[in-house]
């Protein structure tokens, strides 16, 4: 199969800019959402759109204040951005979508759920967990996971990771991934989407926004959530058991949730396995 022309272009949403990244046919009738995590940008999902374009049309972004997205959000809140992203597929005519979001992106996926009900037909969560659903408090809880507390304090992060973007996010490809090689590459892909002040400001801003996001998920967990739901975890992803993502969704009132795992890679599922995530997640949306 040809690789595909990505197609690139900028929308304004509510004064926002926002970087689009399309392959595929947009009259297709699998339409593919995807959002990144952290430290990520749009061309995480760049393999998978490879592997798809013939299959759906696949649409990839920047999450607001990143790369191409200039504009910073009022908040890292996922409920904030989730406003945002709402407002993109309305504005892109996204009938039918399947939102894909890997890390914070599936956070953000979570949030369209909760406040967004309807604009999304099936959702894929992969590799995270989410703030105010178990098993949230024990993971962060861990001391392992050091870098949500880090990330929170306000300015010290951009002022030891500025200009050392691709050494730090490299640091986490090896320690997350199943296999380090090609960590170096994937972080020096994704470093220039952060180089800029705001950029970078604005990823650390996810993790500052976490308490809230866990409140403002408290507030809404007795509201049923009819939305299937994929909750994907790599096979070698350490941690909490994929079993207990899924029933702490289920337990926050998303009713229609099952769970898989990726063989063969670890947190940047993505990036790592991209034909097994793109064979889930097609299957998924056409089920």
């Amino acid at each position: 199969m040809a690789e595909p022309a990505i197609r690139h272009r900028h929308e304004t949403i509510d004064g926002m800019t926002l970087h689009v990244a399309e392959a595929g046919d947009p009259g297709a009738a699998t339409c593919l959402l995807c959002l990144h995590g952290w430290p990520e940008s749009w061309a995480a999902f760049e393999p998978v759109m490879t592997l798809l374009h013939g299959e759906a049309h696949m649409v990839a972004i920047d999450l607001p204040g990143i790369g191409g997205s200039v504009t910073p959000p009022a908040s890292g809140a996922k409920r904030t951005i989730a406003d945002c992203v709402g407002a993109l597929i309305e504005r892109m005519d996204l009938a039918g979508v399947t939102v894909v979001g890997h890390d914070v992106g599936g956070m953000v996926a979570h949030a369209l759920l909760r406040w967004h009900p309807g604009v999304v037909a099936r959702a894929v969560v992969m590799n995270t967990a989410i703030p105010g659903v178990a098993p949230w408090d024990e993971v962060v809880a861990n001391p392992h996971i050091w870098h949500f507390a880090f990330h929170a304090v306000p300015g010290l992060p951009e002022t030891l990771v500025a200009g050392r973007e691709a050494e730090y996010f490299a640091w986490f490809q090896r320690a997350l991934s199943a296999r380090p090689e090609g960590a170096e590459a994937r972080a020096r892909l994704h470093a220039p989407a952060y180089t800029r002040p705001s950029a970078l400001r604005a990823g650390f801003d996810w993790y500052r926004a976490f308490e809230q996001d866990a409140c403002d998920t408290r507030d809404v967990r007795e509201r049923r959530v009819d939305t299937p739901v994929l909750y994907l975890r790599g096979a070698e992803e350490r941690g909490i058991a994929l079993d207990r993502y899924v029933e702490g969704l289920r337990e926050a009132g998303v009713r229609d949730v099952r769970g898989d795992q990726l063989p063969g890679c670890g947190h940047f599922a993505p990036e790592e396995q991209p034909q097994a995530v793109a064979a889930a997640v097609l299957a998924f949306a056409r089920r």
